[in-house]
């Protein structure tokens, strides 16, 4: 999929240059559109929107002025009227559907796009162009919103959520897709005429004419100009609230790294990642998928790298022994499946289990070993998910249940909801402790994370992963191991944590990064591919040097955020 490229006006791939060229008509209403140039709708101003002839503010036209009246009045409605035509462009429209559900649903992304697609019934052409549309405007939402900040003389937050998206989308096609300004307008305003009403749809007009006057590189010196400090500036050009940047920058320098990587770090969050997949040990084959055009993993055995289309074309997929799964994440799993283990090694858990992902390659691992996963989450609809995603193994050596982690001693205690080979009160070899995190560390893949995160929410997160992880210690026989792991690279929630684990004498930390570097490639040598200025390893306390927790990084592994650090119970 094809990467936005703010400042450069570029796009790597399927949905820029032949989609964007190919679609500079598309979305026009033919020789029936009013002249955008002469729309006179212009309250709270866009500031150069041209009044039209005289006639079109006549105060005889009594049904024209009430309805202008009306507008205003509602601060531009955004409820659509029954006669309204449909936009002709579909794939412009499903990233407009998208993104509104998004910013006034909560919805995400990655769940609404897929379904869309299919509902608007789009070919392979217009399903890249949409979702480069998608994910690009929903990525560089904070830098487009200072630049809209500079073309409408009024607070943006004053402007309709309907009418913010069609800006929005706007000004991604004209700064960041190769799609001739002229074209990224007119379809961007047929879209909102269709979608939200005459009045709006010269309002953007007129906001996006201003947009187009400047070039990227100009309006990032425009920009980063307003910036008081080095976050506010990186914050601006790179699209993340400056507290994320703050946390980021911190969290490179607590974990060994060059705290100035912060700018690829936040382009690595900004940019499209390549689709991963993982086939399921003992159960399923990447041949069908290196066979349609995928290439072998870098980083993790049994994976993919797949940029060839719709994933549903592969039988291996639909029957579930192959799926979509980041790299950081299958080694996660692995890792912990891997680390060398003394005594019993049947009984495995996975604490907080969805969607499923690792619960799916865990239980895979496992059952070639004679091993039973029991994989818990406390929300029903994602138990679902992780049922879905086990299913491929063999019956009998997994069991999913629904419940609180945190109460998961009392789930033990019933024989009815374990496996078979597991007894009342069972202790656990390996236990994944896969917490609620922020998510910070998948921004690239769910990028409207960034605009609803707040500290407030990572504060509010602590006491719960503490909690999961002394639930998880306690279900853990001595000698076991225990994985904790996060999708955020927030010292809160990584190191911060750690340190209090290790409080209680419990458990003792292992040496994680070469328990990762363990379960990752080997180089023509032997060696593993993580090893050198790949090592994610830092060493917590230089007196114990053997004791490190694992950091894997967009910008340096191509993998997402994950914090790993496996534990020992005494």
């Amino acid at each position: 999929m094809s990467q936005s490229n703010f400042g450069g006006r570029r796009s790597d791939g399927q949905s820029g240059g032949a989609a964007g060229h190919n679609r500079a008509g598309q979305g026009r209403s033919g020789a029936n559109r009013r002249d955008d140039r002469n729309d006179s709708f212009n309250p709270a101003g866009a500031g150069r929107t041209k009044r039209g002839g005289g006639g079109e503010t006549r105060r005889n036209d009594k049904g024209r002025e009430r309805n202008r009246k009306a507008q205003f009045s509602r601060e531009f409605s955004e409820s659509a009227p029954s006669a309204r035509r449909r936009s002709s462009d579909p794939a412009r429209l499903t990233a407009y559907q998208v993104i509104n559900a998004v910013v006034m649903d909560d919805s995400y992304a990655n769940l609404v796009l897929p379904k869309t697609i299919r509902a608007n019934h789009l070919d392979h052409r217009d399903a890249g162009f949409a979702t480069e549309l998608c994910y690009g405007t929903l990525r560089h939402q904070g830098t487009y919103d200072a630049i809209l900040a500079h073309c409408v003389d009024r607070p943006l937050e004053k402007t309709g959520k309907q009418i913010m998206t069609a800006l929005r989308m706007g000004a991604h096609q004209i700064l960041s897709m190769r799609v001739p300004s002229h074209a990224a307008l007119n379809s961007t305003v047929a879209l909102a005429r269709a979608e939200i009403g005459s009045g709006p749809a010269g309002f953007i007009n007129a906001v996006l004419r201003r947009v187009s006057e400047r070039s990227p590189e100009e309006w990032q010196d425009i920009i980063q100009a307003d910036a008081k400090d080095e976050y506010t500036r990186l914050a601006l050009s790179k699209s993340h609230p400056a507290w994320v940047v703050r946390a980021f920058r911190q969290a490179l320098a607590a974990h060994g790294r060059n705290p100035e990587e912060i700018g690829a770090l936040l382009d690595a969050d900004n940019a499209a990642p390549v689709v991963n997949l993982v086939a399921l040990p003992g159960l399923g084959s990447l041949d069908e998928a290196l066979d349609k055009g995928a290439e072998e993993g870098t980083l993790v055995q049994g994976s993919a790298l797949y940029s060839s289309g719709d994933l549903g074309r592969l039988e291996s997929v639909r029957e579930g022994t192959v799926r979509a799964q980041d790299a950081g994440s299958q080694l996660v799993a692995r890792a912990l499946a891997d680390a060398p283990l003394e005594g019993t090694d049947r009984a495995w858990l996975d604490l907080c289990a969805g969607p499923g992902g690792k619960a799916a390659l865990l239980g895979a691992l496992g059952a070639d070993r004679g091993a039973q996963l029991l994989a818990n989450e406390s929300a029903k609809h994602r138990a679902k998910l992780v049922e879905s995603s086990l299913k491929p193994l063999t019956q009998g050596s997994y069991k999913v249940v629904t419940g609180d982690g945190r109460k998961i001693s009392s789930t033990v205690e019933k024989q009815s909801l374990l496996p078979s080979g597991m007894h009342p009160g069972q202790l656990f070899d390996r236990v994944m402790v896969d917490v609620p995190c922020s998510g910070l560390g998948a921004l690239r893949r769910r990028p409207e994370a960034r605009w609803r995160k707040t500290p407030r929410d990572i504060a509010e997160l602590l006491t719960l992963q503490k909690e999961l992880f002394d639930a998880a210690a306690a279900q853990t026989r001595p000698g076991g191991l225990i994985a904790y792991v996060t999708c955020s690279p927030h010292m809160a929630e990584t190191q911060n944590i750690v340190l209090d684990i290790l409080k209680s004498g419990e458990v003792e930390l292992l040496d994680s990064a070469a328990a990762l570097r363990n379960a990752a490639l080997k180089d023509s040598a032997g060696n593993s591919v993580l090893a050198g200025e790949l090592d994610p390893a830092h060493v917590l306390d230089e007196r114990h040097p053997s004791q490190t927790t694992a950091q894997l990084w967009p910008h340096i592994h191509g993998t997402d955020a994950m914090f790993f650090a496996l534990f020992q119970k005494k």
